[in-house]
């Protein structure tokens, strides 16, 4: 399986530092890292680089969206795969748009908004084989440095990271410079041990109103009517759409602890955060108003939503320490306040999708999982699938096709027939 040194995470290093104590020199050791250095880019280099191109394979998929028989996949941190989805077992790759420092996406009518850093791009996709920017909001997203861009007036922007060489580092056992993502910082950047370089890696619903489409559960990004929302580290930037090709920014909203997914449900917005969901009135698009919050103990939260219950599964995961491997059950009935109503077990689950009353928890190692969730009670006692050797990470289920990112590639399921779900293609990610 392939493994990356995921760009974001090495970006977010920096900012994670904490005060160590001396100790003693008998409790000293040597532990070899390796080490990365910070690869610099200017503003007009990263513009620059924005191009529409050929198709290219799929590397390291992140989030996925979906509108009119057309998929859009995130290549992390690289652009956007264009994918002709009209007959899902034989999906055909159409381009890449090349977008430098690209997480996220969203789209209405025939505009797609993408981040590239710190700014909000536009792009025209009414014509699929020729797609253009037209329109940039820069710095929107000017919290971005408190995650590791930091723009320097001689250098340019932390665009990348580039290994250099394995370093042994005196430390002290007692008082281990070591940090909880498994490495230090050193000489201008950061250090990783072998366990840290493995592990930071990829493997980190109805149809909304209007012609918008549909995201992953793992979307930092949604559209609700005509207002883009926008995860800004622990802010929500709130963009007006109400001409789509001239996207303009706002206001900022403040959401507190690492906020982490957005799903919007029926006038009202779902935030995952790592200390739980909270709940947005958005009768007021410019101004949400934060209707109550349901907390948990930290860790990584996506979030959806149908009829009367929320679903959220809560992982473990190179930032998310807390050993909870679940999924919650949340009764939205009152949505002054949701409680909790059931917690299932589960291995490693990320992203998730239900579609009348079937439930797609993508389970990380253990791979796709789909429920009979009509009763939210019982649950875990009608699994009606199992694909265990896929590292599944998010799912977008429509009209009886599941779209599934995994670490190795795009998988696609028809479960018109739930009791013989099946797979229809997959497009593996490049050897």
């Amino acid at each position: 399986m392939k493994t990356l040194l995921s760009f974001r995470w090495l970006l977010v290093l920096p900012g994670l530092c904490f005060v160590i104590n001396s100790c003693s020199d008998k409790c000293v050791v040597k532990n070899t890292y390796t080490y990365y250095v910070p690869v610099y880019s200017t503003s007009a280099e990263i513009k620059a680089a924005v191009s529409f191109n050929s198709p290219q394979p799929i590397a390291y998929a992140g989030k996925i969206y979906f509108k009119d028989h057309i998929l859009f996949i995130n290549e992390i941190s690289k652009g956007i795969h264009i994918i002709d989805n009209h007959d899902p077992s034989n999906p055909i790759p159409l381009g890449f748009l090349n977008i430098p420092g690209n997480f996220d996406l969203a789209i209405i009518d025939n505009t797609l908004y993408a981040d590239s850093f710190v700014d909000l791009v536009a792009f025209d996709i009414s014509d699929l084989s020729s797609i253009k920017e037209i329109k940039r909001v820069e710095s929107l997203f000017n919290h971005y440095s408190s995650m590791g861009y930091y723009p320097n007036n001689d250098k340019g922007m932390v665009t990348d990271w580039k290994a250099v060489e394995k370093v042994s580092v005196e430390e002290s056992e007692c008082a281990s410079q070591l940090q909880s993502w498994g490495g230090i910082y050193y000489g201008g950047g950061v250090a990783l041990n072998d366990m840290a370089t493995a592990n930071f890696s990829v493997k980190s619903a109805v149809t909304p109103a209007g012609s918008t489409g549909i995201g992953g559960s793992m979307a930092r990004f949604t559209i609700v009517d005509h207002t883009l929302y926008a995860i800004d580290e622990m802010n929500m930037d709130i963009v007006d759409i109400s001409t789509p090709t001239n996207p303009i920014s706002k206001t900022e909203v403040p959401l507190g602890w690492q906020p982490e997914t957005l799903f919007p449900n029926k006038g009202n917005l779902f935030v995952g955060t790592r200390a739980g969901m909270y709940i947005y009135d958005l009768a007021t698009p410019e101004s949400p108003v934060l209707l109550s919050k349901y907390e948990h103990i930290e860790s990584c939260d996506p979030v959806v939503v149908e009829g009367d219950y929320a679903y959220v599964t809560l992982y473990t995961g190179s930032i998310c320490h807390f050993d909870t491997n679940e999924l919650q059950v949340i009764s939205l009935k009152d949505l002054a306040n949701p409680t909790l109503v059931k917690k299932y077990p589960m291995t490693n689950p990320h992203g998730l999708g239900i579609d009348n009353g079937t439930l797609f928890i993508c389970d990380g190692t253990d791979g796709l999982k789909v429920y009979d969730a009509s009763d939210v009670n019982t649950i875990q006692d009608n699994l009606l699938a199992h694909y265990g050797d896929i590292n599944a990470v998010d799912i977008i289920p429509f009209e009886n096709i599941a779209m599934m990112i995994s670490a190795d590639g795009l998988y696609q399921y028809d479960y018109s027939d739930l009791k013989n779900i099946k797979l229809l293609s997959k497009i593996a990610v490049a050897p």
